[in-house]
């Protein structure tokens, strides 16, 4: 049996399909995979293990630019669009990072381009390298980023620091933005993402040129979902939790399980540690065709934690 032969035979007989395993619609919802590939034998089985190995590459066939993607969650989304099926182009200034997670990925999967995100020039370059290297850009992911000196109180800030901020987390996303339109636009498709934070939608959890700064990528994001819409283009920012990157952890001067200790004791969800993975299958989902009609969307990865309000315990329990 083919493998098309297969997707409509388990379509007609009621699967669906979710990761790695075929449920059935109706009855108990008992796994049928096994029983569906057990009713294959040889070469019939094996193009039916085939066609799933496919389906679940969800980025077959596409071309990602990753800034800041050296490291953090920029890298391990490097690996997770790799592992998908995708072409991958890092974008960092960080060199030796860079190369040595081209060497991991392998050269025929990815590659590497030194990128300031402040330097429109290069900016351009590293997507004109991208589009003339594989013929097209499919996805941006506008990752890179800095925090500045932790200065809660606004009257100690210095205004040059406010600026290179600003400079990295707005207009660096801002120029992503406009050249990979330049080059999606003509081809009427591609998914922009750009990495926001809990602090584009509340105040208090980090500083003012941090705060000021995601609050700007949501306001890009929207704004730009509206123009590239008409050419079929999707826009959409990932607000992660604090999680325990380099960036971060160098920050705060605290080791990964230091951080991840201390954020867990302030999560609204429990039992689950925040890991960049779990940002990157974010990227991944609104980088796939399974978010087609996804744009102009925040989508949080805190556990809830921008729905809590401390200050009210009406569901806190005696023994909690």
């Amino acid at each position: 049996m083919a493998a098309s032969s297969f997707l409509s035979a388990i379509t007609r007989r009621g699967i669906q399909i979710h990761g790695f395993t075929c449920y059935s619609r109706f009855g108990q919802g008992e796994p049928l995979l096994p029983k569906v590939l057990g009713d294959f034998h040889g070469s019939k089985a094996m193009a039916a293990s085939s066609f799933l190995s496919v389906f679940t590459r969800r980025l077959e066939g596409k071309v990602a630019l990753i800034t800041g993607g050296a490291s953090g969650i920029g890298k391990c989304t490097a690996e997770t669009f790799t592992q998908h099926g995708a072409k991958v182009v890092i974008a960092d200034i960080q060199d030796e990072l860079g190369h040595s997670v081209i060497e991991a990925l392998g050269q025929t999967n990815a590659s590497y381009v030194h990128c300031d995100v402040t330097d429109e020039s290069q900016i351009k370059a590293a997507v004109d390298k991208t589009a003339a290297t594989h013929g097209k850009l499919d996805i941006m992911f506008n990752n890179a980023g800095i925090v500045n000196n932790y200065k809660p109180r606004i009257m100690d800030n210095e205004k040059a620091d406010f600026e290179r901020v600003l400079s990295i987390n707005v207009t660096g996303v801002f120029l992503g933005m406009k050249h990979a339109a330049r080059v999606m636009v003509p081809a009427k498709s591609g998914s922009i993402i750009s990495t926001a934070s809990v602090s584009s939608n509340v105040g208090a959890a980090a500083t003012h040129a941090y705060c000021c700064s995601k609050h700007a990528v949501l306001g890009l994001t929207r704004n730009a979902a509206i123009e590239l819409g008409q050419f079929g283009i999707r826009v959409n920012c990932l607000s992660p939790y604090a999680l325990a990157t380099p960036l971060a952890t160098n920050f705060l001067n605290l080791t990964a399980e230091e951080l991840e200790t201390a954020m867990n004791a302030t999560a609204n969800l429990k039992g689950v540690t925040l890991k960049a993975q779990d940002v990157a299958n974010a990227a991944l989902y609104l980088a796939s065709d399974e978010s087609r009609y996804v744009s102009g969307h925040n989508l949080f990865i805190d556990g809830g934690f921008t729905v809590a309000n401390p200050s009210f315990h009406l569901f806190q329990y005696p023994d909690s």
